[in-house]
Protein backbone atom coordinates (compact mmCIF):
# COMPACT_ATOMS: atom_id res chain seq x y z
CA UNK A 1 0.00 0.00 0.00
CA UNK A 2 1.30 3.45 -0.92
CA UNK A 3 1.98 6.09 1.69
CA UNK A 4 -0.77 8.23 0.15
CA UNK A 5 -3.35 5.44 0.53
CA UNK A 6 -2.28 4.85 4.12
CA UNK A 7 -2.78 8.54 4.87
CA UNK A 8 -6.15 8.52 3.09
CA UNK A 9 -7.37 5.63 5.21
CA UNK A 10 -6.32 7.50 8.35
CA UNK A 11 -8.26 10.52 7.06
CA UNK A 12 -11.31 8.30 6.51
CA UNK A 13 -11.18 7.05 10.10
CA UNK A 14 -10.83 10.61 11.39
CA UNK A 15 -13.69 11.87 9.22
CA UNK A 16 -16.05 9.11 10.35
CA UNK A 17 -15.10 9.66 14.00
CA UNK A 18 -16.03 13.35 13.69
CA UNK A 19 -19.53 12.56 12.47
CA UNK A 20 -20.20 9.49 14.62
CA UNK A 21 -22.83 11.15 16.84
CA UNK A 22 -25.08 9.63 18.11
CA UNK A 23 -22.94 6.59 18.69
CA UNK A 24 -25.06 4.65 21.18
CA UNK A 25 -26.09 1.08 20.40
CA UNK A 26 -29.88 0.92 20.15
CA UNK A 27 -30.94 -2.48 18.82
CA UNK A 28 -32.09 -5.29 21.07
CA UNK A 29 -30.23 -8.55 20.27
CA UNK A 30 -32.42 -11.34 18.92
CA UNK A 31 -31.82 -15.07 18.72
CA UNK A 32 -32.89 -17.39 15.98
CA UNK A 33 -34.69 -20.72 16.41
CA UNK A 34 -31.26 -22.37 16.43
CA UNK A 35 -30.28 -20.40 19.54
CA UNK A 36 -27.65 -18.39 17.66
CA UNK A 37 -27.71 -14.60 17.39
CA UNK A 38 -29.90 -13.43 14.53
CA UNK A 39 -28.76 -10.69 12.18
CA UNK A 40 -30.51 -7.36 12.21
CA UNK A 41 -30.06 -7.01 8.45
CA UNK A 42 -28.83 -9.50 5.85
CA UNK A 43 -27.78 -7.81 2.60
CA UNK A 44 -27.73 -10.11 -0.42
CA UNK A 45 -25.29 -8.69 -2.95
CA UNK A 46 -21.90 -7.17 -2.16
CA UNK A 47 -21.45 -5.06 -5.25
CA UNK A 48 -21.63 -1.28 -5.31
CA UNK A 49 -25.20 -1.14 -3.96
CA UNK A 50 -24.62 -3.68 -1.20
CA UNK A 51 -21.50 -1.84 -0.07
CA UNK A 52 -23.33 1.48 0.06
CA UNK A 53 -26.26 -0.06 1.98
CA UNK A 54 -23.95 -1.74 4.47
CA UNK A 55 -22.08 1.51 4.98
CA UNK A 56 -25.32 3.41 5.50
CA UNK A 57 -26.49 0.89 8.08
CA UNK A 58 -23.20 1.01 9.99
CA UNK A 59 -23.39 4.80 10.11
CA UNK A 60 -26.87 4.39 11.63
CA UNK A 61 -25.38 2.10 14.32
CA UNK A 62 -26.85 -1.04 12.76
CA UNK A 63 -23.67 -3.11 12.88
CA UNK A 64 -25.10 -6.60 13.33
CA UNK A 65 -25.24 -7.12 9.57
CA UNK A 66 -23.78 -9.41 6.95
CA UNK A 67 -23.29 -9.04 3.20
CA UNK A 68 -23.41 -12.12 0.97
CA UNK A 69 -22.39 -12.53 -2.64
CA UNK A 70 -22.35 -15.64 -4.78
CA UNK A 71 -19.31 -14.39 -6.72
CA UNK A 72 -15.74 -14.65 -5.56
CA UNK A 73 -14.12 -11.53 -4.13
CA UNK A 74 -13.56 -8.94 -6.84
CA UNK A 75 -16.10 -10.48 -9.22
CA UNK A 76 -19.18 -8.96 -7.63
CA UNK A 77 -21.49 -7.18 -10.05
CA UNK A 78 -21.03 -7.08 -13.83
CA UNK A 79 -17.73 -5.24 -14.05
CA UNK A 80 -15.36 -8.14 -14.72
CA UNK A 81 -17.93 -10.53 -16.21
CA UNK A 82 -20.50 -9.29 -18.72
CA UNK A 83 -19.75 -5.54 -18.64
CA UNK A 84 -17.94 -5.22 -21.95
CA UNK A 85 -17.11 -1.53 -22.07
CA UNK A 86 -13.59 -0.25 -21.27
CA UNK A 87 -14.83 2.39 -18.82
CA UNK A 88 -17.84 3.35 -16.76
CA UNK A 89 -20.30 5.48 -18.71
CA UNK A 90 -21.05 7.76 -15.76
CA UNK A 91 -19.01 10.99 -15.57
CA UNK A 92 -16.07 10.55 -13.25
CA UNK A 93 -17.32 13.17 -10.79
CA UNK A 94 -20.55 11.26 -10.02
CA UNK A 95 -20.42 10.14 -6.41
CA UNK A 96 -22.25 7.13 -5.03
CA UNK A 97 -21.06 4.44 -2.58
CA UNK A 98 -19.15 7.07 -0.57
CA UNK A 99 -22.49 8.48 0.69
CA UNK A 100 -21.15 12.04 0.54
CA UNK A 101 -18.00 11.42 2.62
CA UNK A 102 -15.30 13.25 0.59
CA UNK A 103 -12.40 11.05 1.73
CA UNK A 104 -14.29 7.95 0.51
CA UNK A 105 -14.99 9.16 -3.01
CA UNK A 106 -13.49 7.46 -6.03
CA UNK A 107 -11.63 10.70 -6.73
CA UNK A 108 -9.90 10.59 -3.33
CA UNK A 109 -8.97 6.94 -3.83
CA UNK A 110 -7.73 7.55 -7.39
CA UNK A 111 -5.61 10.54 -6.41
CA UNK A 112 -4.02 8.56 -3.56
CA UNK A 113 -3.45 5.59 -5.85
CA UNK A 114 -2.32 7.31 -9.05
CA UNK A 115 -1.81 10.99 -8.22
CA UNK A 116 -3.83 14.16 -8.68
CA UNK A 117 -2.57 14.77 -12.22
CA UNK A 118 -3.83 11.36 -13.23
CA UNK A 119 -7.33 12.28 -12.05
CA UNK A 120 -7.23 15.58 -13.93
CA UNK A 121 -6.24 13.79 -17.14
CA UNK A 122 -8.76 10.99 -16.69
CA UNK A 123 -11.81 11.07 -18.93
CA UNK A 124 -13.90 8.16 -17.65
CA UNK A 125 -13.14 5.62 -14.92
CA UNK A 126 -11.78 2.27 -16.20
CA UNK A 127 -14.05 -0.50 -14.96
CA UNK A 128 -11.08 -2.42 -13.52
CA UNK A 129 -10.23 0.63 -11.41
CA UNK A 130 -13.86 0.84 -10.27
CA UNK A 131 -13.67 -2.74 -9.01
CA UNK A 132 -10.43 -1.98 -7.19
CA UNK A 133 -12.02 1.11 -5.63
CA UNK A 134 -15.06 -0.84 -4.42
CA UNK A 135 -12.86 -3.48 -2.78
CA UNK A 136 -10.80 -0.76 -1.10
CA UNK A 137 -13.98 0.93 0.10
CA UNK A 138 -15.48 -2.18 1.68
CA UNK A 139 -12.22 -3.06 3.43
CA UNK A 140 -11.62 0.49 4.65
CA UNK A 141 -15.04 0.84 6.26
CA UNK A 142 -14.86 -2.71 7.63
CA UNK A 143 -17.91 -4.31 6.08
CA UNK A 144 -18.54 -7.98 6.98
CA UNK A 145 -18.75 -9.82 3.64
CA UNK A 146 -18.93 -13.49 2.74
CA UNK A 147 -18.24 -14.40 -0.85
CA UNK A 148 -19.15 -17.67 -2.53
CA UNK A 149 -22.59 -17.67 -0.88
CA UNK A 150 -25.74 -18.06 -2.96
CA UNK A 151 -29.19 -17.31 -1.52
CA UNK A 152 -31.46 -20.24 -2.34
CA UNK A 153 -34.69 -19.37 -0.56
CA UNK A 154 -36.30 -16.97 1.91
CA UNK A 155 -38.95 -18.28 4.28
CA UNK A 156 -40.69 -17.03 7.43
CA UNK A 157 -39.33 -18.12 10.80
CA UNK A 158 -40.52 -17.74 14.39
CA UNK A 159 -40.52 -14.50 16.39
CA UNK A 160 -40.83 -12.32 13.32
CA UNK A 161 -37.54 -13.47 11.80
CA UNK A 162 -36.75 -14.48 8.26
CA UNK A 163 -34.86 -17.66 7.37
CA UNK A 164 -32.38 -17.36 4.52
CA UNK A 165 -31.21 -20.69 3.13
CA UNK A 166 -27.72 -20.11 1.75
CA UNK A 167 -25.53 -22.39 -0.33
CA UNK A 168 -21.81 -22.36 0.46
CA UNK A 169 -18.95 -24.61 -0.58
CA UNK A 170 -19.36 -26.50 2.69
CA UNK A 171 -23.09 -27.07 2.13
CA UNK A 172 -26.36 -25.29 2.86
CA UNK A 173 -26.83 -23.23 6.02
CA UNK A 174 -29.71 -21.20 7.39
CA UNK A 175 -29.17 -17.62 8.50
CA UNK A 176 -31.82 -15.81 10.50
CA UNK A 177 -32.39 -12.11 10.11
CA UNK A 178 -34.92 -9.47 11.06
CA UNK A 179 -34.68 -7.88 7.64
CA UNK A 180 -33.28 -8.92 4.28
CA UNK A 181 -32.22 -6.53 1.53
CA UNK A 182 -31.90 -7.89 -2.00
CA UNK A 183 -29.22 -5.73 -3.62
CA UNK A 184 -29.07 -8.02 -6.60
CA UNK A 185 -28.67 -5.58 -9.47
CA UNK A 186 -30.01 -6.50 -12.88
CA UNK A 187 -31.29 -10.06 -12.51
CA UNK A 188 -32.72 -9.95 -8.99
CA UNK A 189 -36.38 -10.40 -9.93
CA UNK A 190 -36.31 -11.74 -13.45
CA UNK A 191 -34.20 -12.83 -16.36
CA UNK A 192 -32.62 -11.49 -19.52
CA UNK A 193 -35.05 -11.44 -22.41
CA UNK A 194 -34.70 -13.43 -25.62
CA UNK A 195 -37.24 -12.10 -28.14
CA UNK A 196 -40.00 -14.60 -28.87
CA UNK A 197 -39.00 -15.27 -32.51
CA UNK A 198 -35.53 -16.41 -31.33
CA UNK A 199 -36.56 -18.71 -28.47
CA UNK A 200 -36.60 -21.89 -30.55
CA UNK A 201 -33.15 -21.41 -32.05
CA UNK A 202 -30.43 -23.91 -31.09
CA UNK A 203 -28.80 -22.96 -27.78
CA UNK A 204 -25.37 -22.69 -29.39
CA UNK A 205 -26.48 -19.99 -31.81
CA UNK A 206 -28.09 -17.44 -29.48
CA UNK A 207 -27.06 -15.74 -26.21
CA UNK A 208 -27.91 -12.69 -24.13
CA UNK A 209 -25.51 -9.87 -23.36
CA UNK A 210 -25.12 -11.26 -19.82
CA UNK A 211 -24.00 -14.71 -20.93
CA UNK A 212 -20.41 -15.91 -20.89
CA UNK A 213 -19.74 -15.57 -24.61
CA UNK A 214 -16.60 -16.95 -26.23
CA UNK A 215 -15.92 -14.02 -28.53
CA UNK A 216 -12.73 -15.57 -29.90
CA UNK A 217 -14.88 -18.29 -31.42
CA UNK A 218 -16.70 -15.62 -33.43
CA UNK A 219 -13.60 -14.73 -35.46
CA UNK A 220 -14.60 -14.60 -39.11
CA UNK A 221 -18.26 -15.28 -38.25
CA UNK A 222 -21.40 -13.29 -38.99
CA UNK A 223 -22.86 -11.86 -35.78
CA UNK A 224 -26.24 -10.20 -35.28
CA UNK A 225 -26.92 -8.14 -32.17
CA UNK A 226 -30.57 -7.50 -31.31
CA UNK A 227 -31.14 -4.21 -29.52
CA UNK A 228 -29.62 -0.77 -29.72
CA UNK A 229 -28.80 0.21 -26.16
CA UNK A 230 -25.33 0.71 -24.76
CA UNK A 231 -24.89 -2.97 -23.81
CA UNK A 232 -25.88 -4.08 -27.30
CA UNK A 233 -23.22 -1.77 -28.77
CA UNK A 234 -20.65 -3.03 -26.25
CA UNK A 235 -21.22 -6.61 -27.38
CA UNK A 236 -21.14 -5.65 -31.03
CA UNK A 237 -17.82 -3.85 -30.46
CA UNK A 238 -16.37 -6.79 -28.55
CA UNK A 239 -17.27 -9.12 -31.42
CA UNK A 240 -15.70 -6.73 -33.94
CA UNK A 241 -12.54 -6.40 -31.87
CA UNK A 242 -12.36 -10.20 -31.64
CA UNK A 243 -12.27 -10.41 -35.44
CA UNK A 244 -15.88 -11.16 -36.37
CA UNK A 245 -16.36 -11.14 -40.14
CA UNK A 246 -19.58 -9.10 -40.05
CA UNK A 247 -21.57 -7.53 -37.23
CA UNK A 248 -25.15 -6.38 -37.77
CA UNK A 249 -26.90 -4.40 -35.05
CA UNK A 250 -30.71 -4.48 -35.36
CA UNK A 251 -32.67 -1.57 -33.90
CA UNK A 252 -36.45 -1.89 -33.88
CA UNK A 253 -36.98 1.88 -33.85
CA UNK A 254 -37.12 3.84 -37.07
CA UNK A 255 -34.33 6.01 -35.66
CA UNK A 256 -31.87 4.94 -32.99
CA UNK A 257 -32.20 6.51 -29.51
CA UNK A 258 -29.58 9.22 -29.04
CA UNK A 259 -31.04 11.07 -26.04
CA UNK A 260 -29.94 9.92 -22.60
CA UNK A 261 -32.88 10.55 -20.22
CA UNK A 262 -30.77 9.56 -17.22
CA UNK A 263 -28.75 12.72 -17.72
CA UNK A 264 -31.93 14.79 -17.50
CA UNK A 265 -33.11 13.19 -14.26
CA UNK A 266 -29.84 13.60 -12.42
CA UNK A 267 -30.96 16.29 -10.00
CA UNK A 268 -31.73 15.82 -6.33
CA UNK A 269 -35.37 16.82 -6.55
CA UNK A 270 -36.21 13.98 -8.93
CA UNK A 271 -33.87 11.40 -7.44
CA UNK A 272 -35.03 12.08 -3.89
CA UNK A 273 -38.71 12.78 -4.34
CA UNK A 274 -40.07 10.84 -7.33
CA UNK A 275 -41.16 8.15 -4.88
CA UNK A 276 -43.16 10.76 -2.94
CA UNK A 277 -45.42 11.43 -5.92
CA UNK A 278 -48.72 9.67 -6.52
CA UNK A 279 -48.87 6.58 -8.72
CA UNK A 280 -50.05 8.49 -11.80
CA UNK A 281 -47.03 10.78 -11.81
CA UNK A 282 -44.55 8.04 -10.95
CA UNK A 283 -45.90 5.89 -13.77
CA UNK A 284 -45.92 8.75 -16.24
CA UNK A 285 -42.33 9.75 -15.55
CA UNK A 286 -40.83 6.26 -15.44
CA UNK A 287 -42.81 4.88 -18.38
CA UNK A 288 -41.57 7.77 -20.52
CA UNK A 289 -37.98 7.31 -19.37
CA UNK A 290 -37.89 3.52 -19.65
CA UNK A 291 -39.63 3.46 -23.01
CA UNK A 292 -37.02 5.90 -24.29
CA UNK A 293 -34.36 3.49 -23.00
CA UNK A 294 -30.86 4.64 -22.19
CA UNK A 295 -28.91 6.39 -24.89
CA UNK A 296 -25.26 5.62 -25.46
CA UNK A 297 -22.26 7.98 -25.37
CA UNK A 298 -20.21 8.78 -28.46
CA UNK A 299 -17.25 6.51 -27.58
CA UNK A 300 -19.65 3.54 -27.33
CA UNK A 301 -20.82 4.10 -30.90
CA UNK A 302 -17.31 4.89 -32.18
CA UNK A 303 -16.02 1.48 -31.03
CA UNK A 304 -18.35 -0.01 -33.64
CA UNK A 305 -18.47 2.78 -36.21
CA UNK A 306 -14.75 2.63 -36.90
CA UNK A 307 -15.13 -0.88 -38.34
CA UNK A 308 -16.13 -1.12 -41.99
CA UNK A 309 -17.73 -4.53 -41.38
CA UNK A 310 -20.26 -3.05 -38.92
CA UNK A 311 -23.79 -2.31 -40.12
CA UNK A 312 -26.54 -0.56 -38.15
CA UNK A 313 -30.06 -1.51 -39.26
CA UNK A 314 -32.72 0.94 -38.05
CA UNK A 315 -36.42 0.08 -38.21
CA UNK A 316 -35.49 -3.61 -38.18
CA UNK A 317 -37.34 -5.55 -35.46
CA UNK A 318 -37.00 -9.32 -35.77
CA UNK A 319 -40.35 -10.66 -37.02
CA UNK A 320 -39.40 -14.30 -37.54
CA UNK A 321 -36.35 -16.57 -37.62
CA UNK A 322 -35.37 -19.71 -39.46
CA UNK A 323 -32.40 -22.01 -39.08
CA UNK A 324 -31.09 -22.90 -42.53
CA UNK A 325 -27.98 -24.43 -44.02
CA UNK A 326 -26.54 -20.93 -44.41
CA UNK A 327 -27.14 -19.93 -40.77
CA UNK A 328 -29.79 -18.16 -38.71
CA UNK A 329 -32.06 -16.16 -40.98
CA UNK A 330 -33.59 -13.12 -39.25
CA UNK A 331 -36.65 -11.75 -41.02
CA UNK A 332 -37.06 -7.97 -40.60
CA UNK A 333 -39.05 -5.27 -42.42
CA UNK A 334 -35.71 -4.34 -44.02
CA UNK A 335 -35.16 -7.83 -45.39
CA UNK A 336 -33.44 -11.00 -44.25
CA UNK A 337 -30.18 -10.84 -42.29
CA UNK A 338 -28.24 -14.09 -41.98
CA UNK A 339 -25.95 -14.71 -39.03
CA UNK A 340 -23.93 -17.49 -37.48
CA UNK A 341 -24.50 -16.21 -33.96
CA UNK A 342 -27.11 -13.91 -32.38
CA UNK A 343 -26.65 -11.82 -29.22
CA UNK A 344 -29.77 -10.40 -27.54
CA UNK A 345 -29.42 -7.02 -25.86
CA UNK A 346 -33.12 -6.50 -25.20
CA UNK A 347 -33.12 -6.03 -21.44
CA UNK A 348 -34.65 -7.74 -18.41
CA UNK A 349 -38.19 -8.96 -17.95
CA UNK A 350 -39.78 -9.41 -14.54
CA UNK A 351 -40.37 -13.06 -13.66
CA UNK A 352 -40.50 -13.58 -9.91
CA UNK A 353 -41.16 -17.32 -10.18
CA UNK A 354 -37.88 -17.82 -12.03
CA UNK A 355 -35.93 -16.77 -8.94
CA UNK A 356 -35.49 -19.53 -6.37
CA UNK A 357 -35.05 -17.11 -3.48
CA UNK A 358 -38.50 -15.64 -4.22
CA UNK A 359 -40.27 -18.96 -4.79
CA UNK A 360 -42.05 -19.02 -1.39
CA UNK A 361 -43.94 -15.82 -2.16
CA UNK A 362 -43.52 -15.09 -5.88
CA UNK A 363 -47.25 -15.49 -6.51
CA UNK A 364 -48.18 -12.89 -3.92
CA UNK A 365 -45.78 -10.07 -4.83
CA UNK A 366 -47.88 -7.07 -5.82
CA UNK A 367 -46.99 -5.56 -9.18
CA UNK A 368 -47.73 -2.17 -10.66
CA UNK A 369 -50.45 -3.81 -12.75
CA UNK A 370 -52.10 -4.93 -9.51
CA UNK A 371 -52.05 -1.45 -8.00
CA UNK A 372 -52.45 1.07 -10.82
CA UNK A 373 -54.39 1.19 -14.06
CA UNK A 374 -52.91 3.90 -16.30
CA UNK A 375 -54.79 5.64 -19.10
CA UNK A 376 -54.98 3.55 -22.25
CA UNK A 377 -52.37 5.64 -24.06
CA UNK A 378 -49.89 5.11 -21.19
CA UNK A 379 -50.18 1.33 -20.77
CA UNK A 380 -47.15 -0.92 -20.93
CA UNK A 381 -47.50 -4.58 -19.97
CA UNK A 382 -43.76 -5.10 -19.38
CA UNK A 383 -43.54 -2.21 -16.92
CA UNK A 384 -46.75 -3.36 -15.26
CA UNK A 385 -44.89 -6.51 -14.19
CA UNK A 386 -42.46 -4.49 -12.06
CA UNK A 387 -42.98 -4.96 -8.29
CA UNK A 388 -45.00 -2.30 -6.52
CA UNK A 389 -42.83 -1.48 -3.50
CA UNK A 390 -43.64 0.17 -0.18
CA UNK A 391 -41.98 3.45 0.81
CA UNK A 392 -39.12 1.51 2.43
CA UNK A 393 -38.43 -0.57 -0.71
CA UNK A 394 -40.25 -3.57 0.81
CA UNK A 395 -42.32 -5.99 -1.24
CA UNK A 396 -46.07 -5.55 -0.83
CA UNK A 397 -48.69 -8.25 -0.92
CA UNK A 398 -51.07 -8.81 -3.80
CA UNK A 399 -53.51 -10.49 -1.40
CA UNK A 400 -53.10 -8.90 2.05
CA UNK A 401 -52.53 -11.36 4.87
CA UNK A 402 -51.24 -14.30 2.82
CA UNK A 403 -47.53 -13.52 3.20
CA UNK A 404 -47.25 -10.59 5.66
CA UNK A 405 -43.62 -11.41 6.38
CA UNK A 406 -42.50 -10.09 2.96
CA UNK A 407 -42.77 -6.58 4.40
CA UNK A 408 -39.33 -7.30 5.89
CA UNK A 409 -37.81 -8.13 2.48
CA UNK A 410 -36.56 -5.00 0.75
CA UNK A 411 -35.61 -4.79 -2.92
CA UNK A 412 -32.83 -2.46 -4.05
CA UNK A 413 -32.28 -3.47 -7.66
CA UNK A 414 -33.22 -2.50 -11.20
CA UNK A 415 -36.74 -3.76 -10.43
CA UNK A 416 -37.10 -0.90 -7.91
CA UNK A 417 -37.11 1.56 -10.79
CA UNK A 418 -40.86 1.95 -11.32
CA UNK A 419 -41.42 2.73 -7.65
CA UNK A 420 -38.33 4.83 -6.91
CA UNK A 421 -36.74 5.85 -10.20
CA UNK A 422 -33.03 5.12 -10.65
CA UNK A 423 -31.83 3.50 -7.46
CA UNK A 424 -30.63 -0.08 -7.22
CA UNK A 425 -28.52 -0.15 -10.36
CA UNK A 426 -27.47 3.45 -10.78
CA UNK A 427 -24.36 5.13 -9.40
CA UNK A 428 -25.76 8.64 -9.73
CA UNK A 429 -28.79 7.85 -7.52
CA UNK A 430 -26.98 6.26 -4.58
CA UNK A 431 -26.47 9.43 -2.57
CA UNK A 432 -30.25 9.91 -2.40
CA UNK A 433 -31.60 6.36 -2.73
CA UNK A 434 -29.46 4.55 -0.15
CA UNK A 435 -30.27 6.96 2.72
CA UNK A 436 -33.99 6.56 1.87
CA UNK A 437 -33.65 2.77 2.08
CA UNK A 438 -31.60 2.90 5.28
CA UNK A 439 -34.16 5.25 6.84
CA UNK A 440 -36.88 2.73 6.03
CA UNK A 441 -34.88 -0.15 7.51
CA UNK A 442 -34.07 1.65 10.76
CA UNK A 443 -37.66 2.90 11.05
CA UNK A 444 -38.93 -0.67 10.82
CA UNK A 445 -36.40 -1.95 13.33
CA UNK A 446 -37.22 0.83 15.80
CA UNK A 447 -40.98 0.34 15.49
CA UNK A 448 -40.63 -3.40 16.04
CA UNK A 449 -38.71 -2.72 19.26
CA UNK A 450 -40.85 0.14 20.54
CA UNK A 451 -41.97 -1.85 23.59
CA UNK A 452 -38.36 -2.52 24.51
CA UNK A 453 -37.49 1.16 24.13
CA UNK A 454 -40.45 2.21 26.30
CA UNK A 455 -39.40 -0.24 29.00
CA UNK A 456 -35.85 1.05 28.76
CA UNK A 457 -36.99 4.65 29.22
CA UNK A 458 -39.24 3.66 32.13
CA UNK A 459 -36.32 1.99 33.88
CA UNK A 460 -33.81 4.72 33.06
CA UNK A 461 -32.37 6.12 36.27
CA UNK A 462 -28.89 7.40 35.46
CA UNK A 463 -28.33 10.74 37.27
CA UNK A 464 -26.66 13.57 35.38
CA UNK A 465 -25.11 15.23 38.44
CA UNK A 466 -24.41 14.85 42.12
CA UNK A 467 -26.11 17.39 44.37
CA UNK A 468 -24.71 18.02 47.85
CA UNK A 469 -27.40 19.04 50.31
CA UNK A 470 -26.43 20.77 53.56
CA UNK A 471 -28.35 19.51 56.58
CA UNK A 472 -30.25 22.34 58.31
CA UNK A 473 -30.63 22.68 62.11
CA UNK A 474 -34.04 22.91 63.67
CA UNK A 475 -35.31 26.48 63.77
CA UNK A 476 -33.05 27.80 61.04
CA UNK A 477 -34.77 29.60 58.20
CA UNK A 478 -33.95 28.79 54.61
Amino acid sequence: MTEALTKLEADVRADLARIAHPGAAWLEPKRGPDGKPALDVLVVGAGQSGIAIGFGLMRSRVSNILLLDKAEEGKEGPWLTYARMPTLRSPKDYTGPDLDIPSLTCQSWHEARFGKESWKELDLIPRGHWVEYLLWLRRTIGLPVRNGCELLEIAPASDGLLAAHVKRAEGVETLYARKIVLATGQEGTGSWMVPEPLRDLPAGSVATVADDIDFDSLRGKRVAVIGAGASAFDNAATALEAGAGEVHLLCRRAQIQLIQPYRWLTFRGFLRHLSDLDDAWRWRFMRTILEMREGFPQPTYDRCGRHTNFTLHEGAPVEATRQSDSGVELQTPRGVITADFVICGTGIDMNFASRGELSKFAGNIATWADRYQPPENERNARLGRFPYLADDYAFTECVPGETPWISDIHLFAIASTMSFGPSGSSINAMTTAVPKLVHGLTRGLFRADVGHHWASLSAYDVPQAVVTRTAQKMGEST
